[in-house]
């Protein structure tokens, strides 16, 4: 009996099933940053604040596990994507997607470790243990430069989105048959908002970094929380913030709309 169908399977389920996770994540997240914008400053506008605010709700540490549970299943499905989902492109391009790939799972697997903290009665992160982080990399030999070098990696990062969102690259992600009519319209539009909101956002994170590098204080840096107070207060703050806000949750959509595919990759 051949197995591959099944393995194929469970992992299009385990990618489904996290990516649902990841959009209800960031629909808190649009939710806490639209909060934010109109004057409530009392909620961590983060993935971590995310997770806390939903644990906050009836039932919300069952919630919480499903979204942890939802995160790691996420980031395995990533990396047996990498290992296993490219095998007909050429070497370079393995290895890119490869990365890409791995890197996010890092990512996800860090939103569910947080999502583990709340739960069970931990706490999360926040800012402070990201200046924390960032000091001690400081201190190291050399490690004004790493933290500077990595937030123009963030940068960097951040710019390939917003370039995703113009070049409407994102649209490779969903299948061809739902591609067309009002559903296409709206998966992409959903995917412009929210690679757009999400490519700023981290953009704004690297500059953080560069900025703590360069000024040599690491409270200078900064996660998502720390991010979305730089654009508040800017010029015209409140409705720049709210258009981000409103990108973020567009971006959760979006992740809902992937989800919804036979094949979610």
């Amino acid at each position: 009996m051949n197995s591959t169908p099944d393995r194929q399977d469970a992992m299009d389920t385990a990618g489904r099933v996290g990516l649902v996770a990841y959009g209800v994540v960031h629909l808190l997240v649009g939710w806490l940053a639209l909060q934010l914008a109109f004057g409530d400053r009392e909620g961590e506008a983060s993935s971590s604040g995310a997770v806390q605010q939903l644990a906050e709700q009836p039932f919300g540490k069952a919630m919480v596990w499903a979204v942890a549970v939802g995160m790691f299943l996420l980031a395995i499905w990533r990396v047996l994507d990498a290992i296993l989902g490219h095998a007909e492109e050429d070497d370079s391009d393995r290895l890119k997607a490869g990365a890409v790939g791995v890197g996010k799972a890092v990512l996800y697997v860090a939103v569910g470790i947080s999502a583990v903290r709340v739960a069970s009665g931990s706490g999360s992160g926040g800012k402070s243990g990201t200046d924390s982080t960032t000091a001690k990399v400081m201190d190291v030999t050399g490690g004004q430069l790493i933290v500077g070098a990595a937030g123009l990696a963030v940068i960097g990062y951040g710019g390939w989105l917003i370039y995703t969102a113009w070049s409407e690259r994102f649209l490779k992600k969903i299948d061809g048959k739902d591609q067309g009519g009002n559903t296409g319209t709206a998966f992409k539009w959903l995917g412009k908002a929210g690679y757009a909101a999400k490519g700023v956002s981290i953009a704004v994170i690297g500059g953080l970094f560069v900025y703590a590098a360069a000024s040599h204080e690491p409270k200078k840096s900064g996660g998502l929380d720390e991010a979305l107070h730089q654009v508040l207060d800017q010029p015209f703050g409140p409705v720049l913030l709210t258009l981000v806000a409103l990108g973020i949750v567009a971006y959760g959509l979006f992740a809902f709309a992937r989800a919804k595919q036979d094949s979610p990759s």
